[in-house]
């Protein structure tokens, strides 16, 4: 039996072909996980940040830690701390280190649609830098815990506008008392028979002013004749002419008068002296004793009518009221 003419010739090296499309293969996966992890970055030099949380529902490995909307750093441990609170690890590339700093400020937030999210805040990018391996806590921004807070408030909030707004309440009394005072504000006397309760006590609130006006422009009057009075009894006591003065002139001559009764006494005197040494000249000592008597009678008269015209002008000794009109 003759063999097949149609069966085809082995392949030479098969086997060394083999061997190398495997080795292919295999360079292929390789640089394919190669690349896959240098995209996601597990040769690059990275840093540990450590951050503290009161839970870590919603963050798990390989979540993001985003500054201001970037991510900066990637989540890749979390584990329960002994004081009961979530420790998050991140590790963050060194190329990315610069905005963190020791001052800035770690969140976890978690929102009413979507999971929970790491976020960094820095105020000031010129403060010191973060160091390695530092721990920070983690701020929680929950909204939805704070839900049945707000409804509760909301509804506390509803009851007491629906108190409010109640016929009894005391917001509907308060405008019922506006609506009369405002009523009463536009009567005959306006906010004065408001605040005085009615018209009839402001009326006479208004007499009484009236009158009070009246009694202080009689007043005025009075007082203006007064000082006019005044100023004519100052005129006829103090000015020039007056009582005070004529008084002054009447003092001086009473002065002179006086003086000159005060010589005729010392003529006196001596005439009696004369008159005791000398007894032979008593005739012409009497005839001198007789007309030194008329000289100090003289005197004496001046002196009465000196002071009766004292008296006259001395303003005390008349009758000095004066009547008011």
């Amino acid at each position: 039996m003759e063999p097949d003419s149609h069966v085809s010739p082995a392949i030479r090296h098969v086997e060394l072909k083999a061997v190398l499309l495997l080795f292919l293969v295999a360079a292929l996966v390789t640089g394919f996980v190669l690349y896959v992890l240098y995209a996601r970055g597990a040769f690059e030099q990275t840093q540990k940040l450590i951050l503290i949380a009161d839970d870590s529902e919603g963050i798990a490995v390989g979540a993001n830690l985003t500054f201001s909307g970037f991510p900066v750093g990637r989540v890749q441990r979390i584990e329960l701390a002994r004081n009961g609170k979530a420790k998050i690890e991140v590790e963050v590339p060194v190329k990315d280190v610069h905005w963190l700093r020791s001052t800035s400020v770690f969140t976890l937030e978690r929102g009413l649609v979507g999971g929970a999210r790491l976020r960094a805040f820095t105020g000031n990018l010129d403060d010191p830098p973060l160091p390695p391996d530092a721990e920070r806590e983690a701020l929680r921004g929950d909204a939805t815990e704070q839900l049945p807070v707000l409804l509760a408030r909301m509804r506390q909030v509803l009851d007491h506008i629906e108190h409010i707004t109640a016929d009894d309440s005391d917001l509907n009394a308060s405008l019922a008392n506006l609506r009369t005072v405002t009523a009463r504000m536009s009567g005959r006397y306006g906010a004065l028979g408001t605040l005085l309760g009615s018209d009839e006590n402001a009326k006479k609130a208004i007499d009484a002013l009236d009158r009070s006006n009246a009694l202080l422009a009689s007043l005025g009057g009075v007082s203006a004749k007064l000082g006019r009075t005044l100023d004519k009894t100052d005129q006829r006591v103090f000015g020039a002419g007056g009582v005070m003065d004529q008084t002054q002139k009447a003092v001086v001559q009473l002065n002179a008068v006086l003086g000159d009764a005060r010589e005729s006494l010392k003529k006196a005197d001596a005439v009696l002296a004369a008159a005791q040494k000398v007894g032979a000249n008593t005739a012409s000592a009497t005839e001198d004793l007789a007309a030194l008597r008329a000289e100090v009678e003289a005197s004496v008269r001046k002196i009465g009518s000196l002071i009766d015209e004292i008296n006259r002008k001395w303003p005390f000794k008349r009758d000095t009221e004066i009547k008011l009109p």
